[in-house]
């Protein structure tokens, strides 16, 4: 069977036609077909086209493997997250990477933008706890408790000694300085 005469077949196809006879003619004109994309990620990952070129040959095996035991809708897709955890996998037994990158290189889109926003909270977290360092120790132990430990104004009066309007005024006067010090650390956030 050529693989010309099936450059126009789709692989939903191939794979019904795949799982129909259970012949791996079927499987090998969607790798075959699919090739150059497995050495791209594996080249992405390993960095080395003799570790990239192995990795194809292994994930061909394990989907010839594998396939049998599923039901794949999106061939490409699926060939692709296979290839990806392959390589992961084989940086991961080399320890070449941390458990922080593998997270990046494991996340979808979306996981990602998480990571980069939980990146600005930790910064924006950073900034603050110098800003609050900045303030003078009566609106900084108000802000802290009022804020961070969740206290009432009558709870703050009680722990400080200062009175209730003390404790507002404070609290209130704080949370502007802390703004003011935020703006001028980051101005171009504004």
């Amino acid at each position: 069977m050529s693989q010309k005469q099936w450059d126009n077949t789709g692989d939903q196809e191939l794979l019904q036609r795949y799982y129909k006879d259970n012949d791996n003619e079927w499987l090998g004109v969607l790798l075959q077909r699919y090739t150059m994309l497995l050495l791209g990620v594996c080249m992405k990952y390993l960095k080395n086209e003799e570790d990239a070129k192995d990795s194809v040959q292994q994930v061909f095996l394990k989907v010839i493997n594998d396939l049998p035991k599923y039901k794949v809708e999106f061939f490409k897709s699926w060939l692709y997250m296979v290839a990806k955890n392959h390589c992961l996998m084989k940086l991961r037994d080399k320890g070449k990477y941390t458990a922080e990158l593998s997270e990046q290189l494991m996340t979808t889109p979306e996981e990602d933008e998480g990571i980069k926003n939980a990146a600005e909270k930790e910064i924006s977290l950073t900034n603050m706890e110098q800003a609050l360092e900045q303030l003078n120790n009566e609106q900084k132990v108000c802000v802290t408790l009022f804020y961070l430990e969740k206290q009432s104004y009558q709870q703050i009066a009680g722990n400080t000694g200062y009175t209730v309007m003390q404790v507002k005024s404070h609290i209130q006067n704080g949370k502007r300085n802390l703004k003011i010090l935020m703006q001028r650390m980051h101005p171009d956030e504004q």
